[in-house]
């Protein structure tokens, strides 16, 4: 149970509530997330918020980064999540040993898997827009995220948990795919240096908002994730998501090829001349490092079952809901392989228009 909340309704805390000047009995659960706990909320001058209770694995100062980038979108014209302080005016409150804030809603649709190329192309064209409005901000974080895809770290520590945790009542279909992706790693190509870019961090299709009747994409959203990090990483997480056409847990996964089309050349229209050669040359092996990547992570957590969220009313447990997880991004992963080439194809015709 989360600290700060009422243990019989699983609601908010009325003194959080109050810190925000919320207005009470109006939360209600979002969609359940992999790390943070999230309600819609209503402000008492009426204003549609979003409220969350943040994982104890981001740092409080991670608030202020979002607020000094979201600021800088938003004086750009675009629209974006702000932070919403406090009624003493910070930018998250603590209590009971829990950690809040309140963000503005960004009303519009969620999606967990792509449906036509069009919302491929959307999708590419606002990652596109979020990277050439940062490139001028001149910003440190204090939320560095050094390393996040360091993939080499994250295979030592699945190879760690399989050896420190042989008593899991999960190791044996656990060790069976880890030695899938360990066979996966094997085969990733090497990718080329490249300077370091501020990017959002976890472009997944589900962090990005669209316009119910347009299918228009709106905005980047969780924004916890930012650092800076080779753009060709950052495309490769998204891409390794947009084009599975399931959702991220789901049995059927793949890759499909029009929609990487799709999305790469709504990158390449609202990119400009933002990417370098090498930048965009590399996109296609960082998609197939990224699938294999997370597969690692899903992988350790089916044994550690302290990290990502697990949805109880489809899973039996964490494990459970981490494996087809792995699975899926395996599956995507081989795919990627199998298209390699086509996506090298694909990328050079985008980036030559």
């Amino acid at each position: 149970m989360m600290a700060g909340m009422n243990r019989a309704a699983l609601v908010p805390d009325p003194a959080v509530l109050e810190a925000f000047d919320l207005l009470p009995g109006s939360a209600q659960p979002a969609p359940l997330g992999l790390i943070n706990r999230t309600w819609y909320v209503s402000g008492k001058d009426g204003r549609r918020l979003v409220l969350q209770h943040v994982s104890g694995i981001f740092p409080p100062e991670i608030n202020q980064d979002i607020d000094v980038l979201t600021g800088h979108l938003a004086a750009k014209g675009l629209l974006t999540p702000r932070v919403v302080p406090t009624r003493d005016r910070t930018l998250w409150f603590d209590h009971a040993g829990g950690r809040w804030r309140v963000l503005t809603r960004v009303e519009g649709l969620s999606r967990h898997a792509l449906q036509n190329t069009a919302q491929a192309r959307e999708a590419g064209r606002v990652l596109a827009t979020f990277h050439r409005a940062v490139a001028d901000l001149a910003y440190t974080f204090k939320n560095a995220r050094l390393g996040v895809h360091d993939t080499q770290r994250h295979l030592g520590a699945l190879r760690t948990a399989i050896a420190e945790l042989p008593s899991h009542p999960e190791h044996p279909s656990v060790s069976a795919l880890a030695q899938r992706v360990f066979a996966l790693a094997d085969r990733l190509p090497r990718l080329p240096a490249s300077a370091d870019r501020i990017v959002h961090g976890d472009p997944k299709i589900s962090n990005i908002m669209f316009e119910p009747a347009t299918d228009r994409a709106l905005c980047l959203i969780d924004l916890d994730t930012l650092t800076r990090m080779p753009v060709a990483l950052e495309l490769g997480d998204a891409l390794r998501s947009w084009c599975n056409p399931v959702s991220e847990d789901a049995a059927a996964a793949g890759f499909s090829r029009p929609l990487f089309q799709a999305a790469i050349e709504g990158y390449a229209a609202a990119a400009g001349g933002l990417l370098q050669t090498a930048e965009w040359t590399a996109i296609p092996a960082a998609t197939l490092t990224i699938s294999v990547e997370l597969a690692a992570r899903f992988c350790t957590d089916s044994l550690r079952e302290d990290y990502f969220g697990w949805d109880a009313t489809r899973h039996p447990s964490a494990s459970a809901h981490n494996q087809a997880r792995t699975r899926n991004q395996l599956q995507v992963a081989e795919n990627v392989l199998l298209e390699l080439e086509s996506m090298h194809e694909a990328t050079a015709l985008a980036f030559s228009r």
